[in-house]
């Protein structure tokens, strides 16, 4: 293209765009500055005659910021030109796709695209829409300039911001040739919609032709059926139908392409389905058919004839019980209720809350539509939810129009209008008649405020001042709803202003509640409302205005009525004050204010309003308060905490900052002795611990239970609390009342970072003792919890390679509670000298693992060469624990291990089985404890059957005799009374031979004394035995009693 043929070598460069469009000269771009030749400026768009060929220089790199196209030139002087691209030159790409039309347009601007791809444009680039050259070309039939970008794609589906490919956009408007180009890329169903929707005949044949689905769905089950049906494009529609589609196909919302075009009124489409046989009954997953959709729709006058003439069911109602005819009266399509009428439908039908669509007509205010359900005959006294009549909800809903359609719809009876002489057509039925609640027409017309609907209610004869269920009267609706003209029309008819409710509620109080302007408040009080009148919890007007922050209506009710705090033989637990407070209202907490003289002034808790306000966080309140004097320092009467506390638990700092401006004492105590810094580290409550400790709050101050700040913090796991606390230097080593110190509770919970960093301050003071009041440790405790982190930094330190204090040692701990990797870890670092260490009653870890039954830890210390056959105090071996608590698999793995012994069965027969399957001596069959009994006695005594069946079967002595001399038969009698008996029974009906051991004289001439004995193995001894073996340390470490870290104020205020 430049003169003398000279050959360009293109070298592309690109860099995200992100700078102002503005354009640069060589010596400002940081970076390789673009040139193309002068002759192919023009093809791009560039006409400035005077810009000047730049000097090629070399420039750094890197390029920040800027779109480039750098062109390496041969010198050919006289020949060419160079001029800089600005930075938005690179957009010239898609600029020459967007060019007017035309033929010569056309071919300019392939030349352009082809001198730019031959100079190694990025075919792949994006502008700020993430479209690509791709999407511009299909969006504006630029099919030949496709043609030469789409063999250079990596790929023809890529989607721009929107998620629309090429094929989108050329479907979009119709490009026939453009798709065309596109259909060798993978399909997804959008283009396809597109264009199916649009319209674009030739498009759609042409995706059909090139493999797209007809039946493809989009995310939410539309197909492009439903897209044409939707957009009334009939010839469309008409081709998919030839194509033999699935006519009644479903959305995920169950809606065939009929239900669509009802919906949008697209008759001609309708009616060509229902000519293809589409079901007109069809329900989508709402239970709503196509006539549902046609009844509502705007436009579906039509649509609803070609249904209804083509037997569409004018009574199918949906899920929630709505037919065609509620849908028109919702919509009010009088015209079409009247056809759904004349065709059929059941004009009385009801939903599944009872409503008619009379009732619905009613409650949108539908006068039309309410006037031909009246003459089509529609039951006007019918009732619906909550046993309503229509007249209810056209009074609640404000429309006087329709109230006045249905009170003239029956003349059985007509009443004199006490507005006017003339006669009022009433309803057939009687008006006060009342809802499920109670509350009649009036009720509900004083509840919707439209003074027309009152007066025509009333004109009726409707009765001001019935009540409903809770003896409201519609003027204490009216007034809780602010409505002044019905107000003062139910007033001025005689309604009964000072009127109570249940709940000794007067209108005024409601208006007081409710009224922000205080027009209705004033209007009550001017007509001799009473103020002073309490409900049954003891609050007035003035309780309620406080309650809801109404200031006007407060300044009212004081100005006139100045004599009520000192007249007020209120039985509230809460004055208005608190109320005020504790809501927040500081504008009504201020008109308090100037009317109260005792501003501490407590609730039936104790709690005074600053209380209140600092608990919820009203800085505003707070600050009005304290302002007026009031006192930070109050207790209350039952926690005994000040505002201060009250502040602190719930973290609101704004408070507390306006509270210790004032304060005397920033350690004040509660009950419990905690001090306001203590509760803001137990809740990790940052900001408020930082700003106590600012105002020199202790960090060393103990409660009842000798717990400090550093206690809670190292308890409830609040790092940075924690992290504030040393660094104000608390101490480390200080003890609660059970001798624990944070070491101690840093271990219990876990929180290795933390003991590390204490262990360290504590060893750097030259503090070595760590036992607490049972001589536990900080490793005991670790070792009970499970906490390996815990247990390796504590063995890091000299103090604790030797077990130290309880002689129930971390070795006891782990295995008691099933920790094994902490008792391995105990073994590994401390040596296996360690398994056979004894607590002071003698038992080893192993009696400990035997005891709780956890077979992993006997595995791993019997592996350590443990002490089998070792007895404590009481003579008891592992193995022996074992059996009483009825552990089989402790007394299993004894045995597999060929540790058989005999000793006792304690009524647990399978261990009993285990045991005796391992035994062949004979001595050991008929082995005797202190009592002289045998194991035959034994398993008599507790009924074991097996056992004793087994025990017979290995040769065990029947006539072996206790101290007692009862042989083993006699052991099963329930006492010795009646083995007694059994004996002297058995020795008459059997005479002993010379060679028995005992006579009959022997049963009878036992020492009474020997009653007394106690038997090693019965099943009280056996029980105090196991009770004399708790778990020496409660998992209470975070919950001492009397204290909880959890403990919380919230309910109590």
């Amino acid at each position: 293209m430049c003169g003398g043929g000279t050959r360009l070598e293109a070298v592309y460069t690109y860099r995200i765009f992100r700078s102002r469009r503005r354009t640069y000269s060589p010596s400002k771009i940081k970076g390789k500055y673009a040139c193309v030749l002068w002759s192919e400026c023009r093809l791009l768009g560039f006409s400035d005659s005077n810009a000047k060929p730049p000097k090629r220089r070399e420039l750094p790199p890197r390029s920040r910021g800027f779109a480039l196209l750098s062109l390496k030139l041969p010198e050919a002087p006289g020949a060419q030109r160079e001029l800089p691209l600005h930075s938005g030159g690179f957009r010239q790409l898609f600029a020459s796709l967007r060019s007017a039309a035309g033929v010569p347009a056309v071919l300019r601007r392939l030349e352009a695209v082809q001198v730019l791809i031959k100079h190694s444009a990025d075919v792949n680039a994006r502008d700020k829409n993430w479209q690509t050259p791709l999407h511009v070309a299909a969006a504006n039939k630029a099919v030949k300039c496709a043609e030469v970008i789409i063999p250079l794609l990596s790929g023809v589906n890529v989607s721009d911001r929107g998620g629309r490919t090429a094929l989108h956009h050329a479907a979009l408007n119709g490009h026939v040739e453009v798709s065309g180009l596109n259909s060798l890329g993978c399909y997804s169903s959008g283009p396809f919609h597109v264009s199916a929707w649009e319209g674009h005949l030739e498009v759609v044949a042409l995706l059909i032709s090139h493999g797209a689905e007809v039946t493809c769905k989009d995310k939410k089950g539309y197909t492009p059926l439903h897209a044409a049906a939707s957009n009334g494009q009939i010839s469309v529609v008409k081709h998919f139908l030839n194509l033999g589609v699935e006519i009644d196909e479903m959305n995920v919302y169950g809606n065939t392409a009929l239900h669509i075009a009802c919906y949008n009124g697209q008759d001609s489409v309708a009616n060509e389905l229902i000519d293809y046989g589409a079901n007109v009954n069809q329900p989508n997953n709402s239970g709503f058919t196509p006539l549902h959709f046609a009844a509502a729709s705007t436009h579906g006058a039509l649509c609803l004839e070609l249904l209804v003439n083509n037997g569409a069911d004018v009574n199918i109602q949906s899920k929630d019980g709505k037919s065609p005819l509620h849908m028109t009266a919702v919509h009010g399509r009088f015209t079409r209720s009247q056809t759904l009428i004349q065709n059929g439908g059941e004009i009385d039908c009801v939903d599944k809350d009872g409503n008619t669509p009379l009732h619905v007509a009613a409650r949108y205010g539908h006068e039309l539509l309410i006037n031909t359900l009246i003459t089509s005959g529609a039951d006007a006294a019918r009732c619906g939810v909550h046993r309503m009549f229509p007249l209810h909800l056209a009074a609640l809903n404000a429309h006087a129009d329709c109230c006045r359609k249905l009170l003239s719809s029956g003349q059985k009876y007509s009443i004199v209008s006490m507005f006017s002489n003339e006669h009022v057509l009433s309803a057939g039925f009687e008006i006060d008649t009342p809802d499920k609640f109670g509350r009649t027409c009036l009720h509900a017309a004083a509840a919707g405020g439209n003074v027309d609907c009152v007066k025509l209610l009333q004109s009726s004869g409707a009765d001001f001042n019935k009540k409903d269920k809770h003896g409201r009267t519609p003027l204490h609706y009216a007034a809780a709803n602010c409505h002044f003209q019905c107000m003062e029309t139910l007033v001025t008819t005689g309604a009964n202003i000072n009127e109570t409710d249940d709940w000794g509620r007067t209108a005024l109080h409601y208006a007081a509640a409710s009224d922000m302007d205080r027009k209705c408040l004033e209007f009550l009080l001017q007509n001799e409302a009473n103020p002073s009148i309490q409900d049954k919890d003891g609050y007035n007007t003035v309780h309620y205005a406080a309650a809801y922050g109404h200031r006007q209506c407060l300044e009212l009710l004081l100005e006139k009525t100045s004599h009520i705090f000192e007249e007020s033989d209120s039985t509230a637990t809460k004055s208005p004050l608190h109320l005020a407070a504790y809501n927040g209202h500081h504008q009504a907490l201020e008109v308090l204010l100037q009317s109260l003289g005792d501003l501490d002034i407590k609730d039936e808790k104790g709690h005074t309003a600053l209380d209140l306000a600092a608990f919820k966080g009203h800085t505003e309140c707070v600050e009005a308060l304290i302002n007026q004097g009031a006192s930070v320092m109050v207790k209350d009467n039952v926690t005994q905490r000040t505002p201060l506390h009250a502040a602190v638990i719930n973290g609101h700092t704004p408070c507390l900052r306006l509270l210790l401006e004032v304060a005397d004492n920033p350690d004040v105590t509660d009950a419990k002795g905690q001090t306001p810094l203590m509760l803001a580290v137990a809740y990790g409550h940052i900001d408020a611990v930082a700003l106590l400790l600012e105002k020199e709050a202790s960090v060393d101050a103990a409660d009842s239970l000798g717990c400090t700040a550093l206690h809670r913090g190292v308890m409830t796991g609040h790092e940075e609390c924690v992290q504030m606390l040393l660094e104000q230097e608390a101490l480390i080593m200080c003890k609660d009342a059970r001798g624990r110190t944070p070491l101690h509770y840093a271990a219990a919970r876990g929180h290795a970072t933390w003991l590390s960093e204490l262990l360290q301050l504590a060893l750097s003071e030259g503090d070595y003792n760590f036992k607490d009041n049972q001589s536990y440790t900080p490793l005991h405790w670790a070792s009970y919890n499970g906490n390996e982190g815990c247990i390796e930094v504590l063995l890091e330190q000299k103090p604790f390679r030797n077990f130290i204090g309880n002689p129930f040692s971390p070795l006891h701990c782990a295995v008691i509670n099933d920790h094994e990797n902490c008792a391995s870890l105990l073994i590994g670092t401390l040596g296996v000298g360690i398994v056979n260490c004894k607590d002071d009653k003698g038992r080893t870890p192993l009696h400990a693992a035997a005891f709780a039954d956890h077979v992993e830890c006997l595995q791993l210390l019997l592996s350590h060469n443990a002490q089998v056959n070792a007895a404590d105090n009481s003579g008891k071996t592992p193995l022996t624990m074992a059996a009483e608590k009825g552990h089989v698999g402790a007394v299993g793995k004894y045995l597999r291990e060929e540790h058989k012994c005999i000793y006792v069965f304690q009524g647990h027969e399978k261990c009993a089985l285990l045991i005796l399957d391992k035994i062949q001596e004979q001595s050991l069959i008929n082995a005797k404890n202190n009592a002289l009994q045998t194991p035959l006695h034994i398993a008599a005594q507790n009924g074991l059957k097996m056992v004793v069946e087994e025990l017979l079967a290995k040769g065990a002595c029947v006539r072996a005799v206790d101290e007692n001399g009862h042989t083993p038969a006699l052991a099963c009698a329930p006492n010795k009374d009646v083995a007694d008996c059994l004996a002297l029974i058995l020795a008459t009906m059997m005479p002993f031979s010379p060679s028995s051991t005992m006579t009959a004289l022997n049963f009878v001439s036992f020492k009474k004394d020997n009653l007394s004995r106690t038997h090693l193995c019965n099943s009280s001894n056996a029980s105090s035995a196991i009770d004399s073996y708790s778990k020496p340390l409660s998992n209470d470490v975070g919950a001492e009693n009397g204290y909880n870290e959890n403990d919380s104020d919230s309910e109590t205020f």
